[in-house]
């Protein structure tokens, strides 16, 4: 099908109604004697939330579209670090110096991680039900002039516990119909307009300053999305028109690649109303979260940890070369699923800005408050509320440059568009500046862990910018911000490229 603005306009009010959800009674109970789901919407939901955290109220976030408001984005550096000392990702909880790869593996990875789990992205149960993985389809075509095999697949999760609730993942794999072996793979946190129909995968809601808005079409420098608000444009709408939905598919396959469509709305929706269902609502019966419990962001990586189980099986694909790519929130789940799954190879986060690469005490673009409004808290732990609330973005125990260090010694690509500059530029929403910051801070342990980092010694709170479109590719921890939109494509072949000569030297990341 061919994708094209009008028939984008056309579908958007169809896919609006199939995610909206309206507040019913919810003490029903089914003959199984079992609660029935809630069915609140994201305002009822969030406001539980609050309410079990004893919050009064939320700050209001950075308004992006309206520069006469008192809370209008802030761009000014002079204004943007008011709480300029990161915790140290090598400094342990009791004070206590990291000085070798085995103290971080085995004391201060873990102290890391669980304050990234109870405080931010929030636990993943024990009780995950286990994933069925089916071929539906296998079809033989071409992606351009490239013969191909793309395998529709099914990841039905067992529901036995909980049948009022379904859980499905969808997920494509297409390789190269000429490969004589295994090849390495990439995942796409993406799209599935077909989904649309069966009402699947909600969006944001539509402006505010604390909402992360709908679909954003355009870009413009001084945009937070087009009509929408927020960091939630689709690849190639923001800056980069309706076309070239294809054109890195046709790299990667060109590169002897093959890569994978996942698509996390179908596991579980992207909003509020939807965390009573999908896997964080048969994990938890149909009921609401606790303040520890994962978000939508901690549920995307876990369904890309499925689709690695099932890629352990799959003989056309290399599990040692496998990595993950994704824009904006899909940005956000990617660092997110490299950080917490060491079975994936290489990551390409495009875009990601708050609650993703950027420095969440930051004050310029979006704030920690624009997440922990009822438009985008559902991607986080309940606890992260706090933050916009009775605290602020200093009193959180770790930071984005420490989620970076989690995926040391792995292949981390950090992409950004331009600021501003020529027409359909990013824009300075989604901090590219706190993103090549926390980079830097980052770079400690990748050189305790024996990898090259940028190979910039400055302190981040002054190390300069590199320019637009400058690779820095010399270790396993790179950086590009080119001079487009909010998509990846055009880091794409720099991806490639430093990816391929990690793999054909044969470079194996030693993990714990």
């Amino acid at each position: 099908m061919k994708i094209t603005a009008s028939s984008i306009l056309f579908i958007i009010p169809a896919v609006l109604a199939a995610i909206e959800l309206r507040a019913q009674d919810t003490t029903t109970t089914t003959t199984n004697n079992l609660p029935a789901p809630m069915n609140w919407t994201a305002e009822q939901d969030h406001q539980n939330m609050m309410d079990q955290l004893g919050i009064k109220t939320i700050r209001p976030g950075a308004d992006g579209n309206n520069p006469s408001a008192p809370n209008y984005r802030n761009t000014d550096e002079s204004k943007a670090n008011p709480y300029p000392n990161l915790p140290d990702p090598l400094t342990m909880n009791d004070g206590q110096k990291v000085a070798t790869p085995e103290q971080w593996w085995k004391l201060r990875r873990p102290e890391i991680v669980e304050m990234f789990d109870r405080e931010v992205y929030g636990r993943v149960p024990a009780n995950v039900p286990a994933v069925t993985w089916k071929v539906t389809s296998v079809e033989h075509t071409n992606n351009g002039a490239i013969t191909v095999i793309t395998k529709h697949l099914n990841g039905h999760v067992d529901n036995s516990s909980y049948p009022l609730i379904s859980v499905d993942i969808d997920l494509t794999l297409t390789t190269p119909a000429n490969a004589t072996g295994p090849v390495p793979v990439i995942i796409d946190y993406g799209f599935n307009f077909a989904a649309f129909g069966r009402g699947r995968g909600g969006f944001g809601g539509f402006g505010g300053t604390n909402r992360g808005g709908g679909f954003a079409f355009g870009g413009g420098t001084n945009r937070n999305g087009g009509f929408g608000g927020g960091t939630n444009r689709l690849r190639g709408f923001g800056g980069g028109g309706f076309g070239g939905f294809n054109a890195w598919q046709q790299q990667v396959l060109s590169n002897g690649w093959g890569y994978a469509i996942l698509v996390p709305g179908s596991y579980q929706a992207d909003n509020g109303a939807g965390l009573t269902k999908g896997i964080i609502g048969l994990c938890n019966k149909g009921q609401p979260r606790k303040p520890d419990d994962w978000g939508a962001l901690r549920a995307w990586a876990w369904g890309a940890s499925r689709a690695m189980d099932y890629f352990e099986t799959d003989p056309a694909v290399d599990t040692n070369h496998v990595g993950i790519e994704g824009v904006s929130r899909y940005g956000k789940a990617t660092i997110v699923t490299l950080a917490y799954d060491q079975r994936f190879y290489m990551g390409l986060v495009g875009s990601s800005g708050e609650a993703g690469a950027k420095l969440s005490r930051r004050n310029y673009g979006e704030l920690v408050e624009n997440i922990t409004g009822s438009g985008e808290y559902h991607w986080m732990a309940g606890n992260f509320l706090k933050y916009g609330g009775p605290l602020n973005p200093g009193d959180l125990p770790v930071d984005a440059h420490e989620l970076i260090a989690l995926c040391a010694p792995r292949l981390t690509f950090i992409s950004d568009g331009a600021t501003g500059g020529k027409p359909g530029a990013e824009g300075p929403w989604i901090d590219q500046h706190g993103s090549y910051m926390a980079t830097l801070a980052a770079g400690p342990v990748f050189r305790l862990l024996g990898q090259q980092d940028l190979g910039v010694t400055n302190n981040y709170l002054t190390a300069p910018m590199p320019p637009l479109n400058l690779a820095i590719t010399n270790g396993v921890l790179a950086w590009r911000q080119h001079d487009g939109g909010h998509t990846d494509a055009p880091n794409w072949p720099t991806f490639l490229e430093w990816a391929d000569r990690y793999i054909e030297s044969g470079y194996v990341p030693k993990t714990m």
